[in-house]
């Protein structure tokens, strides 16, 4: 025999109280982890482009380009080369082996994740055969790159056999005028989350990423 006042049937579902703090708690939580992604949507935009930078160097080392009967061979040095469109921006890594001052799809490097050209065009879609991983605009909101230092008002870093930064190499003749003489420093900025700087060092070029406060 039941007692007064209780129920032969537990109680299901919740009062409107306790789906107000449920909710109360979920909106805490959220705004705890926002600021989360944007670290972490920072951090793998910075890891990609230093990456890239490094990668660059490594064929740089691999793949020797200094000719002193080829009054262009700066021109042939690999080099990571940024374009700046909004959500659109990008990078390549390419070798002018044909010295003509333009980047062509086959002598872009394929990527090393998935074989693909480092390679795109801002006028065009994305190609079946071009990495999506250089597309930092889109990938993780890389709007604007600023170039200070060394690389001043330039959007491109060469590397030479033994790692050398240089800058300004399509304007280069045979000697080592365009040999970077000092630090450079690229500043992307990121919509919605955190900015970062990379640093190339002269003479070594060794890169190194600072994130923003």
């Amino acid at each position: 025999m039941n007692k007064i006042g209780t129920s032969r049937y537990p109680r299901s579902g919740f009062t409107m109280l306790e789906m107000v703090m449920v909710i109360v708690v979920i909106g805490i939580l959220a705004s705890l982890a926002l600021p989360r992604f944007s670290r972490d949507r920072t951090l793998e935009a910075s890891r990609n482009i230093l990456e890239a930078i490094r990668y660059t160097q490594h064929l740089a080392l691999m793949d020797d380009k200094i000719d002193i009967d080829d009054s262009n061979w700066h021109r042939k040095l690999w080099k990571i080369s940024f374009v700046v469109s909004g959500d659109r921006s990008y990078y390549t890594i390419s070798s002018d082996r044909d010295e003509d001052g333009l980047v062509d799809k086959n002598e872009t490097a394929p990527d090393p994740v998935n074989g693909k050209y480092m390679y795109h065009l801002n006028t065009n879609p994305v190609a079946a055969d071009e990495s999506e991983n250089v597309l930092i605009g889109k990938k993780y909101g890389v709007e604007n790159i600023d170039f200070k230092g060394g690389c001043a008002n330039i959007h491109h870093i060469a590397f030479d056999r033994m790692g050398r930064p240089f800058v300004r190499i399509g304007s280069a003749t045979n000697d080592y005028a365009k040999y970077m003489t000092s630090d450079c420093t690229i500043v992307f900025e990121v919509s919605g989350a955190k900015d970062f700087n990379i640093t190339i060092t002269k003479e070594t070029g060794y890169a190194y990423r600072t994130i923003a406060n």
